[in-house]
């Protein structure tokens, strides 16, 4: 049965899960985002496929790299928590 705990803290460990998986995505994207804006201040160029492609790209070749990271954690996280809810055990 399902309890207010149980249901709480299958949730907060979600959320760590999503936190977890999420970071080096978003800290690529910031890490090409700040750098790509101190360019364009640098050099006065304010053409906006310069943000989008580069951090496009940094963040495809991050998620190619970091997608079996994410996939076992994801993976993991399934069959210890939500699985065992599912089927009662």
């Amino acid at each position: 049965m399902l309890t207010e705990a149980i249901f709480f803290d299958t949730l907060r460990q979600a959320l760590w899960i999503a936190t977890i998986t999420s970071v080096p995505i978003l800290s690529v994207a910031l890490i090409a985002g700040v750098s790509v804006g101190l360019l364009q201040a640098l050099t006065s160029i304010q053409e906006m496929t310069l943000t989008f492609v580069p951090k496009l790209l940094a963040i495809v070749a991050v998620f190619w790299m970091s997608m079996s990271f994410m996939t076992r954690t994801l993976v993991d996280f399934f069959q210890a928590q939500i699985i065992p809810i599912i089927t009662g055990g």
